[in-house]
C-alpha cells in the first residue's frame, strides 16, 4: 500500500470502526487497559523521519496487560420507583404526612375529618371494601398484613370468612376504631413497601373527594439514576458492580438493578442521542447521604480481559481485502500486518493475530 493509500484506508477506517462499536454495545467508549505506552516518535528505531518510502510518521508499541470494562456516568440521587396515593374518603383533610417523611405499614398517611387512613404492603390497590364472603388478591392482601401485624386466627388465602372479619375487629379496637369487621379505602392504602413522602397534593384544610391526590410518594430506598447511550448498553448490564461518589466525596458500592427496555432521546436539546435509562442500588441504602436529586457519579465497572495485547485504535488499518490490521515496522521498514479486534476502550483496542508480539511497533498518524 502507498503512501496515498494509507490516508484513505484509515478514513474509510471512521466508519467501519464506528459499525464495530455499535455492534460491540459500546466497549469502545468504556474501556481502560493498564501499562499503555506514549507513542514512539522514532519510528523504526533508527532515529530518521518519516519519508516516501511508507514508513509512517509515528509509531507505538505493541503492549501487553488487562483489559477492563469500566466508564464514568453522571447520575441523580433519588428514590426507587414513584406512584400516586389518592383520597379513599370525601371530606375535610385533617393531617397528612409531611414531605421527606417514611411512612410504614400500619403508619398513618392522612387523615380526613380526624379518621386516619393507614398503610398496608400489597401491590394490588384498595378499591373496594372487603367484607365477609368476599374473595380475591386483596384479601389474601389483607390478610398478609394482619398476621404480619400479630392478628391471627384465620388461613391466609383469598377468603375473607368470619375469622377474617375477626381479626379485622382486633385491628379496629387497637386504633379505636368502630369494629366493624369490614374494612376499606377509608381505613387503608396499600403500597409495595414502606414509603417516602415527595410531596402533597392538598394540605390540611382542604375538602378532599375520593380518587383526589393527597400524597405523591417513592419507595423508601435510596437509587440513582441516569442515561447511556444504546451503543454502551453492554456496560450498564443488571447486576453490574458500581461505586457510586456522592456530593461529599463518600464512595458507596452498588450494583445495576435495572436497565431500561425503551430508547428515547432524552431532555437534552444539543444531544438526541438514543439512550436507556439505568438505575443503581446501594448495597447498604442506610450509608447513604445526600439531598434528594442530588448529582453523583457512577463507576461502572465490568468484564475484565487479562493479559492481552493492545494497540491505539489509530493503528488499524482497513485492509482492502476486508478486515483490518496493522502497519509493522522492523529494521527500517514497514509491512501490513492482519489482525482480529477485541475489546475497545480510551484510544485502544485488543488485537490478536500471527506473528504479532508484545514489544512490536507499529504505524500511527502523526499527532
Amino acid at each position: 500500500m502507498s503512501g496515498h493509500e494509507r490516508p484513505m484506508a484509515r478514513r474509510r477506517l471512521v466508519l467501519a470502526l464506528a459499525a464495530i462499536v455499535a455492534v460491540a454495545g459500546g466497549g469502545a467508549a468504556v474501556t481502560a487497559v493498564t501499562a499503555v505506552s506514549a507513542p514512539d516518535r522514532s519510528q523504526d528505531g533508527s532515529g530518521s523521519s518519516a519519508d516516501s518510502e511508507g514508513l509512517p510518521p509515528a509509531t507505538a508499541p505493541v503492549t501487553r496487560g488487562d483489559l477492563s470494562d469500566s466508564s464514568q456516568q453522571d447520575g441523580t440521587l433519588g428514590h426507587l420507583g414513584e406512584r400516586k396515593i389518592n383520597a379513599g374518603p370525601a371530606g375535610v383533610l385533617t393531617w397528612v404526612a409531611s414531605p421527606g417523611s417514611v411512612v410504614r405499614r400500619n403508619e398513618r398517611l392522612y387523615e380526613v375529618e380526624g379518621r386516619p387512613v393507614r398503610l398496608l404492603y400489597g401491590a394490588e390497590p384498595m378499591y373496594r371494601t372487603l367484607k365477609a364472603g368476599d374473595e380475591g388478591k386483596d384479601v389474601r392482601q389483607l390478610e398478609e398484613n394482619l398476621a404480619a401485624l400479630g392478628y391471627i386466627g384465620f388461613d391466609v388465602d383469598e377468603e375473607y370468612t368470619a375469622k377474617t372479619a375477626a381479626a379485622v375487629k382486633r385491628w379496629q379496637k387497637s386504633h379505636d376504631l368502630k369494629q366493624t369487621g369490614t374494612v376499606g379505602p377509608d381505613q387503608i392504602a396499600f403500597a409495595g413497601s414502606a414509603v417516602r413522602v415527595r410531596e402533597t397534593g392538598a394540605a390540611p384544610g382542604d375538602r378532599i373527594a375520593p380518587g383526589g391526590p393527597v400524597l405523591t410518594v417513592t419507595g423508601s430506598e435510596r437509587v440513582v439514576r441516569f442515561e447511556v447511550p444504546v451503543s454502551e448498553a453492554r456496560s450498564a448490564k443488571t447486576g453490574t458492580r458500581v461505586k457510586v461518589r456522592l456530593p461529599d466525596g463518600t464512595e458507596l458500592p452498588g450494583r445495576v438493578s435495572a436497565v431500561g427496555r425503551t430508547a428515547s432521546a432524552g431532555d437534552d436539546p444539543q444531544d438526541r442521542t438514543p439512550k436507556i435509562a439505568v438505575t443503581v442500588s446501594f448495597d447498604d441504602p442506610r450509608k447513604v447521604t445526600g439531598i434528594d436529586q442530588s448529582p453523583v457519579t457512577v463507576d461502572l465497572t465490568g468484564e475484565t480481559r487479562r493479559d492481552i495485547l493492545t494497540v491505539p485504535v489509530n493503528a488499524l488499518l482497513a485492509l482492502p481485502g476486508g478486515g483490518f490490521g496493522v502497519q509493522v515496522v522492523e529494521n527500517g521498514t514497514a509491512r501490513e500486518l492482519k489482525v482480529e479486534l477485541g475489546m475497545f476502550g480510551q484510544g485502544r483496542v485488543e488485537v490478536s493475530g500471527d506473528g504479532l508480539r508484545e514489544g512490536m511497533k507499529v504505524g500511527v498518524p502523526s499527532a
